[in-house]
């Protein structure tokens, strides 16, 4: 019974995680088809009340990743969580965390810019689709299932250990250690036109990241050893390396 209940958490945990995904791409992108976004939806408030609430919104979701993702929170998590649920309850957790701010952020309307040259709008709408490829496909290309609860979810149900992890560098990860981050910088700034409100939300996520790379390096040192340090200096944190 408890085997087939990891499996249906699971699934269920990574369901809800995908439709938050692509609620996601629509409200970064102010796109017409929802009914919230980072300009629509919530009431206009004072700039100092917006700018508190907002602030508040990306803090919360930079510290439920940053607190629940590093190795001593998963250890003393999994003495209460079942460790095939650990990453799934980390998914839907993150994915809450996600409507949350969407429900409740609050649109800062002000101006910063805005492209009028039409194949200056295609060229950042083309790069802001291609910021969410590089997201989706950076996760295929280490393991997309492992990284969202479903591999270790199917091992729990089958009763046996999920396999250890493994240093690959495929695509993507041979020039570069975190594409994924730097696919989501990527479609956070690529934006014809840039509210205030949407300038803080890519200036916050964006420090999110730079602090959350820190702190994921040395859990992966601590993983992989010098494997990972030397992989650390031949390849860029989000750009290629120039020269050798």
């Amino acid at each position: 019974m408890a085997r087939a209940f990891y499996l249906l958490f699971g699934v269920l945990a990574y369901l809800i995680f995908f439709a938050t995904f692509l609620y996601l791409v629509a409200f970064v992108g102010n796109l017409p088809w929802v009914p919230r976004t980072v300009d629509r939806g919530h009431e206009v408030v004072g700039l100092a009340h917006a700018i508190a609430a907002d602030l508040g919104l990306i803090a919360l979701f930079g510290l439920q990743h940053s607190v629940m993702a590093r190795r001593r929170f998963k250890e003393a998590w999994t003495r209460i969580v079942p460790e095939p649920l650990e990453r799934s309850v980390y998914v839907l957790t993150a994915s809450l965390v996600l409507i949350l701010l969407f429900w409740f952020w609050h649109p800062i309307p002000a101006p910063i810019w805005s492209a009028a040259n039409p194949l200056l709008v295609y060229l950042l709408w083309g790069l802001f689709g291609l910021g969410w490829l590089i997201v989706l496909l950076s996760t295929f290309l280490l393991n997309h299932f492992e990284l969202f609860g479903l591999q270790q979810v199917w091992h729990g149900a089958k009763g046996g250990p999920a396999a250890p992890p493994e240093f690959r560098t495929p695509l993507f990860y041979k020039r570069v250690r975190h594409p994924l981050y730097s696919g989501f910088i990527l479609a956070f700034w690529a934006i014809p036109a840039m509210s205030a409100g949407h300038l803080l939300l890519a200036a916050g996520m964006t420090i999110y990241i730079l602090i959350a790379i820190r702190h994921e390096e040395r859990d992966l040192v601590r993983l992989f050893g010098i494997q990972y340090q030397e992989y650390r200096r031949r390849a860029g944190m989000l750009l290629p390396k120039l020269g050798r």
